[in-house]
């Protein structure tokens, strides 16, 4: 699976004001409920029910929360970048402005897992971390992100 096939342009927002990490989950659980057209409160509870298992902040300033989720078909993605980093009790205990959300259907498997790890390899990378952080836009950062996880090239060119 593709990072294109997981992220929608709507799915990511810049910019995005959080003063801690319920509140930055609120923000993603909101971006999801309008792109995925579920409710945010069970997409936040969902979220931070997974967040007390562990937090899932993977170090670099980046946290990857996921959750499943009734009534999503497939997997989806969401993005957000912090203007100001949040603790978010990562790994490496450094606060996050990168936030890189999965969300996957109840009964999904393995296919969760290996979106997981490719979402996680990805933001492993200094330079695409960067890029990140300095993209202006939206469609920016789509591209990135869809160029870093392997998308063929035509496939983005739309």
């Amino acid at each position: 699976m593709h990072i294109g096939e997981l992220l929608d342009r709507n799915a990511i927002a810049l910019r995005v004001s959080a003063a801690n990490k319920r509140q930055a989950l609120a923000v993603v659980a909101e971006i999801a409920a309008r792109n995925l057209k579920l409710d945010a409160g069970q997409i936040l509870d969902a979220l931070t029910e997974r967040e007390q298992a562990g937090s899932t902040g993977v170090g670099h300033g980046v946290a990857a929360p996921h959750a499943r989720l009734e009534g999503l078909e497939r997997m989806r993605g969401v993005f957000v970048r912090l203007e100001q980093p949040v603790e978010f009790d990562a790994v490496d205990d450094q606060p996050v402005d990168l936030i890189f959300a999965l969300f996957a259907p109840k009964g999904a498997g393995a296919e969760h897992l290996r979106a997981l790890a490719r979402v996680s390899r990805l933001l492993r990378q200094a330079e695409l971390r960067e890029q990140l952080r300095q993209a202006r836009t939206a469609d920016a950062i789509h591209a990135l992100l869809v160029q870093e996880g392997g998308s063929p090239a035509r496939s983005s060119a739309a």
